[in-house]
């Protein structure tokens, strides 16, 4: 296992993270699940106060470890308008886990303009914050995020904050210029879930898999994002302790890409070209704001996987999410386009917005589905 710097915290932080947002089951298999993880080099584990039992779990689990195993906790609460919240929001995760101390606190889900102002508050969320860090009870102060990049850049220049977890893979590249940010700042990088909102790798479509061999999509991705120094850590949702196998198994694979991986992104993109032909969406985000709300690129992106690699699992499982993920997944559904035309002049591919969008959602909808600890 390799480790890097988290940015200015100057934790030497394992490139693969054990997040614990799926240790739901029982305290037995959390407790077993980051033993095995521990036992194979990962030294920092995320949890959150919303993760249903995670904190409770991993206090039994923390228990059970030998004394001498290295380990930094990271948990999360979501931002408020108001200290005192905050700080009840602390003592709570302290005592659930059963510490009196946590290297990282993160303010989890800074995904609107508002969130963002409340953190700007004087007397909000973050001067509690601040106060735990003034007291010992918390080392160094993050957000995570699904918010649309430019809240993303905001909350970045706001200089509030030492790491931030964020989306990004090599299926859905838009906040590149948030991970440039946060390099430029001298922040931690920690990406959240690439295997499953990376496309859920782990269950590939023949087609990908093709299209990758001799590697996996699952190894190929993490390859694409351990060849970036800028990024730290990766998260690791493993359920349970035979789940960190095959990725904890990548940890020592950090190397510049290989020409022959370099060939095989080449033939992934040259498929993407072929199938998708004049119907590509580019993920240039020109056609925001939609009068209805419709998060048009990630829609279409969602479709241009389903067309050039077979994703449509994939694409079924994130398109069903609208309209029922509130701020953690914005957007309306492709059917709620009423043909205005205003995106139309905006599209530099000159796509037929209205018609792709009915395309996706005839390809992709379905039963809705709830987050996993909504």
């Amino acid at each position: 296992m390799q480790y890097r710097r988290f940015g200015k915290t100057n934790l030497q932080l394992s490139v693969f993270s054990l997040g614990t947002m799926r240790c739901l089951s029982s305290a037995e298999v959390a407790s077993r699940t980051l033993a095995q993880a521990v036992d194979l080099g990962v030294n920092h584990i995320e949890t959150a106060q919303g993760y249903g039992h995670s904190e409770v779990y991993l206090n039994q689990g923390l228990r059970d470890l030998p004394q001498e195993a290295p380990l930094h906790i990271t948990t999360k609460l979501p931002p408020t308008p108001d200290a005192a919240t905050m700080q009840r929001g602390i003592d709570t995760s302290l005592q659930r886990l059963g510490v009196d101390y946590i290297d990282n606190l993160a303010l989890h889900g800074v995904n609107t303009p508002e969130h963002l102002a409340w953190v700007q508050q004087p007397d909000g969320c973050m001067a509690a914050i601040r106060a735990a860090v003034e007291a010992g009870k918390v080392g160094f102060v993050g957000f995570s995020t699904h918010a649309p990049l430019e809240v993303i850049l905001a909350a970045i220049n706001t200089d509030l904050f030492d790491f931030v977890n964020l989306h990004y893979y090599y299926f859905w590249q838009r906040n590149e210029a948030a991970i440039a940010f946060a390099a430029e700042k001298d922040m931690g990088v920690f990406i959240i879930s690439p295997a499953d909102k990376g496309g859920q790798l782990y269950t590939p479509p023949e087609t990908l898999k093709q299209l990758c061999a001799p590697f996996s999509p699952l190894q190929l991705n993490y390859r694409f994002l351990l060849r970036d120094r800028r990024i730290t850590t990766l998260s690791v949702g493993a359920a349970k302790p035979e789940e960190l196998h095959e990725p904890l198994s990548y940890g020592d694979d950090v190397d510049p890409l290989s020409e022959q991986e370099q060939a095989t992104f080449q033939r992934l993109e040259a498929q993407a070209e072929t199938k998708l032909s004049r119907d590509r969406c580019r993920q240039c985000y020109q056609c925001l704001p939609c009068p209805e709300t419709i998060n048009i690129p990630e829609v279409l992106r969602l479709r241009n996987l389903a067309v050039a690699y077979d994703m449509s699992d994939f694409g079924q499982y994130r398109y069903r999410m609208f309209e029922n993920a509130g701020h953690w997944f914005w957007g309306r559904k492709g059917s709620r386009c009423t043909d205005c035309g205003d995106c139309l002049p905006r599209c530099p591919e000159n796509l037929d917005i209205p018609a792709l969008l009915r395309d996706t959602h005839k390809k992709l909808n379905g039963s809705p589905r709830r987050r996993l600890w909504g």
